[in-house]
C-alpha cells in the first residue's frame, strides 16, 4: 500500500526522558514503513549524536506531515511555525490534558500506522490575525491559534478599555484584561476564565473578560467574520500576548485589531476521532454521574 505521507517531521521536547524514548520509537516505526524522517533541530538531542536537526523553514519546505510528541504547548509552537507552509500536524499526547495532541501514547503505533495508510481525518482550525496600532501606525502584526489577550502588566492595576465589533461600540470595561479566543483556544486560558467552549466547526470567537470590575460583564461569542477592536482608555501598564508567545507592551490609546486570518492550521486525526469524546475524557464529564449510580440501576 502506498504511503499517504512519505516525508515526516518529528517534533518534541528532548529534555523529557519519556518524550525522548517515544520519539526514538516513533522514528523506528516511520523508517520501518519506508518514510523519510526529518528531526526538528531542538528535538535532535533526544536522538543523540550524530543526528543533526533541521529548522522549521526546512521542515515547512519538505515535510508532508509533522508529528508532535508532547503536550498542547509543544503543538502550539509547532503550529505557529508551520502554519504558513501548510504542513498538517498530528499530536501524540505526553502532556497534561492534550486537547490538540489527541493520540494516546499506548495507541501511537496503530494510530500512526493508520494515518500513514491514508485513513485519517483532516480538520482545519481558525487563526486570529492581530495588529497593534498606535496613532495609526502599525507596531506589531502576528497570528494566534489559541487566543489574543490584553491584560494588566507588572504593576497589577486594572486597565480600562473599549470594545468595538465591526466599528460598532459594544462596551467600556475596567478589568484585569480581556481574552479573545478561537474555538481551539476556548479550551485553554479562556476556559479557566469561565468562557464558553466553542466547537471547532463553529465560526465564532469568544470574548472573555478577566476579573471585570462589574458583575454584569459576561463572556460573549461573535462571528469570526467580525473585526474586533480593543482600545486602551486608561492603562499605566498593559500588555498584549498571543498564545503566550509574542508579547507586546501597550500604552494608553493603543488599539488591538483582531480578525480571522486567511490561513488555517490543519490537524490530522486517526479514524474514529470525536471532539465530544475528547472533551468527555479530558474534562471528566459524566464521571460523577457514573460514580453515583445505584448498582441496581440498569445500564
Amino acid at each position: 500500500m502506498p504511503l499517504a505521507f512519505r516525508r515526516v517531521a518529528l517534533i518534541g521536547k528532548h529534555h523529557s526522558p519519556e518524550i525522548a524514548a517515544s520519539l526514538r520509537e516513533l522514528r523506528r516505526l516511520l523508517e520501518a514503513r519506508g518514510c523519510e524522517v526529518l528531526i526538528e533541530k531542538e528535538t535532535a538531542p533526544a536522538f543523540g549524536d550524530p543526528v543533526r536537526g533541521v529548522d522549521y523553514e526546512t521542515i515547512g519546505g519538505a515535510a508532508e506531515l509533522a508529528i508532535v510528541v508532547g503536550g498542547d504547548g509543544t503543538m502550539l509552537a509547532a503550529a505557529r511555525n508551520l502554519v504558513r507552509h501548510g504542513v498538517p500536524l498530528a499530536g501524540v499526547n505526553l502532556g497534561r490534558l492534550g486537547f490538540m495532541t489527541d493520540i494516546a501514547l499506548k495507541d501511537m503505533p496503530s494510530s500512526i500506522g493508520t494515518i500513514l495508510d491514508g485513513r485519517y481525518m483532516l480538520e482545519e482550525r481558525a487563526l486570529l490575525e492581530a495588529e497593534i496600532r498606535r496613532d495609526g501606525e502599525l507596531l506589531q502584526r502576528t497570528l494566534a491559534l489559541n487566543e489574543a489577550v490584553v491584560g494588566k502588566g507588572s504593576q497589577g492595576r486594572l486597565i480600562e478599555f473599549e470594545v468595538y465589533i465591526d466599528g460598532e461600540y459594544v462596551y467600556t470595561l475596567r478589568a484585569d484584561g480581556l481574552i479573545v479566543a478561537t474555538p481551539t483556544g476556548s479550551t485553554a486560558y479562556a476556559l479557566s476564565a469561565q468562557g464558553p467552549i466553542l466547537h471547532p466547526g463553529v465560526g465564532a470567537f469568544a470574548l472573555v473578560p478577566l476579573n471585570p470590575h462589574t458583575l454584569s460583564a459576561r463572556p460573549v461569542s461573535v462571528s469570526d467574520r467580525s473585526v474586533i477592536e480593543i482600545v486602551l482608555v486608561r492603562a499605566l501598564d498593559a500588555r498584549a500576548h498571543f498564545d503566550g508567545y509574542a508579547l507586546a507592551d501597550m500604552a494608553q490609546g493603543d488599539r488591538l485589531v483582531l480578525r480571522r486570518s486567511g490561513q488555517s492550521v490543519r490537524f490530522v486525526h486517526p479514524p474514529g476521532y470525536s471532539y465530544f469524546v475528547m472533551l468527555r475524557e479530558k474534562l471528566l464529564w459524566s464521571e460523577a454521574v457514573d460514580r453515583g449510580r445505584d448498582p441496581g440501576e440498569p445500564d
